[in-house]
């Protein structure tokens, strides 16, 4: 019988889990040096196929399984503790069970990073050689300088472009840290020694935090007084927490409404207790903000998880949270893994964002799977967003979630006022730019004119999306993609966005060799730069996937904050979560854009996306004003953004869902090929087909089998990918359907490969 988790193992011989794509265990001996000193949890190295490898022991067992007449040692602990306590293995399990996915590959990507090398500092005992006593090893600790003003004037002085740049942004704030210049000055050091000399600046070199989310100082905030819908939200939570049930809450409220007020009472409540809290974030790097004010509550004994932490960093926040000497993880979706002690609440903010779902490897969706180990935990599990996703909110219309509304906003402040421009009628305005319409020319005019800021939202970026050869018309094509190139101007490249192949932009068409192109459509580049003709004296900045990355998103958005910029024009990135007080107007140049894409939730999705971005405006004294400019101006993703309405789209969009077949009213699964060579994804994608239909389930029609089809993009990276789609409304037997796939799949498909994916995006 397997020893209960978290128990030291007596028994002979262990079951461990490996980080192979095979779903099964494996039988290991416990050497003598190890007896009593393993618990299920626990990270080993073992022998595998001639090569080491670190597993983990899941269970124990009293005897070898039958037909099996040795097993190999366990060649060491990697750990003095096992790495996974006894509730969070329980919860992996669970998951890789619910994803049908190897237990081996789901544990690998929930645990800390192994430190290099630890395979090799295995001692005889089967214990690690402690990385500190080792030679030329040592812990490298963070310096960096803090800069502040002098009380000297630059006006007098003669200062360079750089100089002046950097001068500014610490007078801007009193002081800054080095960091805070790299974004923008090159070779700070030297600028800043250069100022030094002129005595307009002073610096000291002062040990830091390395983590760029701890680095500024944050002064304690006073709470404010919940408005009655918050109390009542932050009620219920509460009362749940302290009965210790297991009880999910979908947090429904407009933009603006407060949610991370009810999220800092519900996590100060269980901190009290002495519990744990996990808030889950759609994308960590851009929510620099929300940390902030989570900083400002609680202190810096929170832990951050992300992926610019090293190795140790990672460790660190691993037994922090472990040891419940920090009760508080925030982090993207993987931070659902962390080890938190006593775990008592966990919280999805915008729940409805696709960036929770993981896309490769172990295709875990963090809301879904939040719920499953508050479950497992015993913990509340609250879902938070202002446009549910219509999965979502059907389980709370169902009783399975409670349902808890903020309706109107904390501060007071009205929702924006949304205005719909029909492109089919309003074409160029005054800059004779496609995309800014007169009445959006208009309303940044006004905007500037009162001294307030803007935001440009297009989700393109780049400068077009495409060209194509004045000759002979042919597109400039990946060669390893389906997808056309985009034109990057300012970089100089069409480049591809899915393997970021890229050539220059002035290059010779293959198919007749002319060297004149036509720019089809317009990205972020170019309409950053047509505002910057329209409006010369404003400052306008960009947000995107190439002007920020890491720390450069928290610079431009600190600018924001700041009022050193007046217009920003940027891609999905400037629609996260962002609080800007001094923003009142809000453009989206393309409304209907994400209504073209193959998908049945695209509607879903355009809802969200211009929900979203609309409530950046007008979140303070100051009323916002939105423009949506459209080709479908009657589509109802547009128009019920257009006035805030979400039940309404809801009903619309479920009744929908409901005549075709599609979740919540079905559930879905999809068998992911690729191959090197079309007809190979084809042949393979047609095996599992054939699998698929000897079943009865699908014989009898209860389960429907879809394709075999080509993906939407058909080939990436080189690889053709082709898919196959099972769909049902009993989970019973569309489980049963996946798991003969698997096994089929495990049997092997070569030259192809494939996955499954339980609950696809």
């Amino acid at each position: 019988m397997p020893n209960s988790l978290g128990e030291p193992i007596a028994d002979p011989f262990v079951e461990v889990a490996l980080p192979v794509p095979l779903r099964r265990v494996f039988t290991y001996a416990v050497p003598e040096a190890l007896h009593g000193k393993l618990a299920c949890g626990s990270r080993v190295a073992v022998s595998f196929n001639r090569r080491k490898l670190a597993g983990v022991v899941v269970s124990s067992r009293a005897e070898l399984p039958e037909g099996v007449k040795r097993a190999l040692s366990v060649a060491g602990a990697l750990e003095p503790e096992p790495v996974f306590t006894s509730e969070l293995l329980r919860f992996l399990e669970q998951a890789a069970k619910y994803y049908i996915h190897p237990l081996g590959e789901v544990l690998r990507a929930a645990a800390p990073a192994l430190p290099t090398g630890a395979m090799k500092r295995l001692r005889a005992d089967g214990f690690l050689e402690p990385e500190e006593s080792l030679p030329g090893q040592r812990i490298a600790h963070h310096r960096t300088w803090r800069i502040s003003t002098t009380n000297a004037e630059a006006a007098e002085i003669r200062l360079g472009a750089r100089q002046r740049r950097a001068f500014e942004i610490v007078q801007a704030s009193g002081s800054a840290w080095l960091e805070d210049l790299r974004p923008e000055i090159k070779n700070p050091r030297a600028v800043v020694r250069a100022l030094a000399d002129k005595g307009l600046l002073t610096f000291e070199e002062v040990a830091a935090n390395p983590d760029p989310f701890f680095r500024t100082p944050v002064h304690r905030d006073r709470p404010p007084t919940p408005n009655p819908p918050q109390q009542l939200a932050i009620d219920s939570i509460v009362e749940s927490i302290h009965a210790r049930r297991a009880e999910p809450f979908l947090l429904h409220g407009v933009t603006g409404s407060g949610k991370t007020e009810v999220y800092l009472r519900a996590i100060d409540e269980v901190r009290g207790a002495g519990g744990g809290a996990i808030l889950l974030v759609p994308e960590i790097a851009l929510t620099p903000q929300l940390v902030g004010r989570f900083r400002a509550r609680f202190g810096d004994d929170i832990a951050v998880l992300h992926s610019a932490l090293s190795a140790r960093q990672r460790e660190d926040a691993w037994q922090s949270l472990r040891s419940g000497r920090v009760q508080v993880a925030i982090g993207a979706r993987s931070a659902l893994f962390a080890p938190v002690a006593d775990l008592r609440l966990i919280v999805v903010d915008e729940e409805h964002d696709p960036s929770f779902k993981q896309d490769e490897g172990f295709r875990y969706h963090a809301r879904d799977m939040a719920l499953l180990r508050a479950h497992y935990a015993g913990a509340v599990c609250v879902l938070g967003s202002a446009t549910p996703s219509i999965e979502t909110y059907h389980r709370a219309n169902e009783g399975k979630l409670r349902l808890l509304s903020l309706p109107s906003r904390a501060t007071g402040a009205r929702l924006p006022e949304v205005e719909i421009v029909d492109l089919r009628r309003h074409r160029h305005g005054p800059s004779g730019h496609a995309l800014v319409s007169g009445p959006l020319h208009a309303a940044i005019a006004r905007c500037l004119d009162a001294g307030h800021q803007a935001i440009l939202f297009l989700n393109r970026r780049g400068f077009s999306p495409s060209v194509r050869c004045s000759g002979c018309g042919v597109l400039a094509e990946c060669p390893a993609c389906s997808v056309a190139l985009t034109e990057h101007r300012g970089q100089g490249v069409l480049r591809c966005h899915y393997c970021d192949f890229h050539r220059p932009l002035v290059v010779a068409c293959p198919a007749c060799g002319a060297k004149e192109y036509e720019h089809l459509g317009v990205g972020t580049e170019q309409l950053q730069q047509s505002v910057e003709e329209s409006f010369p004296a404003a400052r306008v900045a960009r947000l995107d996937r190439d002007t920020a990355s890491g720390e450069g998103v928290e610079a431009v958005l600190d600018r924001l904050r700041k009022g050193e910029v007046d217009v920003l024009v940027g891609t999905q990135m400037v629609t996260k979560g962002h609080d800007i007080a001094g923003v009142s107007l809000v453009g989206v140049v393309l409304a209907d854009q994400s209504l073209a894409f193959p998908d049945f939730r695209a509607s879903e999705r355009t809802f969200q996306l211009l929900a979203q971005v609309a409530g950046r405006a007008g979140r303070a004294e100051t009323p916002g004003e939105v423009v949506f400019q459209t080709f479908q101006p009657d589509h109802p993703a547009v128009r019920l953004a257009a006035s805030h309405d979400y039940e309404r789209f809801y009903a619309e969009e479920v009744e929908s869902r409901r005549e075709v077949g599609y979740p919540p009213f079905t559930r879905l699964v999809t068998a992911r090929v690729h191959a090197g060579a079309e007809d190979e994804a084809r042949r393979a994608t047609g095996l599992l087909a054939e699998t698929a239909r000897q079943h009865a389930a699908v014989r009898e029609g209860a389960v429907q089998v879809l394709g075999p089809a080509p993906a939407p993009l058909a080939r990436l990276r080189g690889r053709y990918h082709y898919r196959l789609l099972l769909k049902s409304p009993d989970r019973k037997l569309l489980r049963q359907v996946a798991a003969l796939l698997a096994a089929r799949i495990d049997r092997g498909l070569a030259p192809a490969h494939a996955t499954l994916d339980i609950d696809p995006l």
